[in-house]
């Protein structure tokens, strides 16, 4: 007799990393592991080629990154409410949509609680950025709807939707011992979203919050943008962005742009587009600079380049020490810096934009920085050390509370399905 489950299964599915969390009704939500005691994995899947086999998470990052031949899918979720979405690629001698790959991943999320739990859920909440998509309203709700259709696919039967600062809001909300109006700030790896909303203890028990709800804004900047930012200005132009070739022009800079999104290196690796690439030379005063471009596509570094320039943010902003990445594969002795100065300098602009959204939160909630208890940070690139610099310095005064970084949305997510 298969058991029955009467709880709510909230999966955050992010751009970098994902997490899920159980609640039964009256009860405290748990993450759920996912990798071992991990709670939170990334959102990735390898596809290996010698063995035909399926990775997901650090063990698809570990795989792609020791050498093995396959394909490395990260950063799904920004393909949500694209065109690419339906378009086929070939794994495993199949055609395979990304639809059909992101359901994929939600197939092993469910597997992975019904392991715990000891049956597989059939209810979820699932968690969704302010905007997919800016300032386009029916490619934002085809995301949804594509989402949706991926859940059911894998088995979920009662499937809704809850934006994830106001998950991160209810989580918060089971800390606080008095009544308080917070903006919640949720930075994933490709959105910035933000909520301000009344918490408190007696509010956690109302069946419609809808009220609490001050305002919400979005924008669509993450921790996958500044990956790309940094990759741009810091890798890149020792493969030849922004250099000028023999007629006095730059190299033309589509290749580097593509090369430093995580979602479009693979295209990189077909026999057309290093074709393409070879065809570049003749843009190069300096022929090492093409060498090294043509050895990242032959050898297929991108996806490695993607993850050493990740992890030299992570390094820069967690030590507040200036780091560098070994790029000795492609060359002997290379190396890229990666100063704080640098950072804060190359990533400005992109803080700027997104702690305005911040501030236009604010605004439309009428509430005064005095009137605000907290901003309570969420999401991975929330801890990014130049962006609270900048959050706090355009909110002087009001505390940052930073909550469980990876966590706290999938926890909110479980409690939004109560009953």
């Amino acid at each position: 007799m298969t058991r029955t489950l009467t709880g709510t299964l909230g999966i955050d599915f992010g751009t970098s990393n994902s997490a899920i969390a159980w609640a039964e009704p009256g009860s405290r939500a748990r993450l759920i592991p996912l990798e071992n005691e991990a709670t939170a994995m990334p959102t990735a899947v390898f596809y290996d080629n010698e063995d035909l086999s399926t990775h997901f998470g650090r063990e698809a990052l570990a795989r792609y990154l020791e050498g093995a031949e396959g394909r490395l899918m990260r950063s799904l979720k920004s393909l949500l409410g694209s065109p690419l979405l339906q378009e086929t690629t070939t794994v495993h001698n199949r055609a395979l949509s990304y639809q059909d790959i992101i359901a994929t991943f939600l197939a092993t999320l469910r597997e992975r609680a019904a392991r715990t739990l000891g049956a597989a859920p059939t209810r979820v909440v699932m968690g969704r950025p302010v905007h997919f998509v800016d300032d386009d309203a029916e490619r934002d709700a085809l995301a949804q709807a594509s989402l949706l259709k991926a859940a059911q696919a894998v088995g979920f039967e009662q499937v809704s939707f809850q934006l994830e600062p106001i998950a991160a809001a209810l989580d918060y909300e089971r800390r606080l011992e008095r009544e308080s109006t917070v903006l919640v700030v949720d930075l994933g790896g490709g959105t910035s979203d933000f909520t301000v909303v009344r918490l408190g203890p007696k509010r956690m028990q109302a069946p419609d919050r809808a009220a609490d709800v001050l305002a919400t804004t979005g924008v669509h900047i993450g921790g996958t943008d500044f990956d790309h930012k940094l990759n741009l200005e810091q890798v890149m132009p020792l493969l030849g962005y922004r250099h000028l070739g023999p007629q006095g022009r730059e190299v033309p800079s589509r290749i580097f742009f593509d090369l430093s999104t995580w979602h479009l290196i693979h295209w990189l690796y077909q026999p057309r587009a290093i074709a393409d690439a070879q065809g570049l030379w003749t843009n190069y005063a300096d022929a090492r600079l093409h060498q090294r471009l043509m050895r990242v596509l032959r050898e297929r570094h991108g996806h490695r380049i993607a993850h050493a320039v990740e992890q030299a943010k992570i390094r820069c902003s967690q030590e507040d020490r200036d780091t560098a990445m070994d790029l000795s594969e492609l060359d002997k002795d290379l190396v890229a810096a990666m100063t704080v100065k640098g950072m804060q300098e190359q990533l400005s602009a992109l803080l700027a934009r997104t702690v305005a959204c911040a501030r236009e939160c604010a605004r439309l909630a009428g509430v005064a920085d005095g009137a605000l208890s907290a901003i309570y940070l969420t999401g991975g690139s929330s801890a990014l050390r130049p962006f609270q610099q900048a959050l706090r310095a355009e909110f002087a005064g009001v505390p940052l509370v930073e909550g469980d970084l990876f966590g706290g949305v999938a926890s909110g997510l479980a409690y939004g399905g109560r009953d």
